[in-house]
């Protein structure tokens, strides 16, 4: 998911993407101690997309705060 996506999401659908990527992140963190994670890169993406996705709702946030 690209930072183009990510904005294009409104502040609930962020919410929730961003809590099932947390509970996608925890299911690879298992799959890598298990040693049934094929491609790691899964690690790095995923890590990066939760990033992206808190990175705009600090935006919004930030954004709210100085109108108010």
């Amino acid at each position: 998911m690209n930072i183009d996506e990510v904005r294009g999401l409104s502040h609930d659908e962020l919410v929730k993407e961003l809590a099932e990527q947390q509970r996608g992140m925890m299911n690879l963190r298992f799959r890598k101690a298990t040693l049934q994670l094929q491609d790691s890169s899964e690690l790095k993406t995923t890590r990066r997309t939760i990033a992206r996705i808190r990175t705009v709702l600090r935006e919004r946030e930030i954004a709210e705060a100085l109108q108010s």
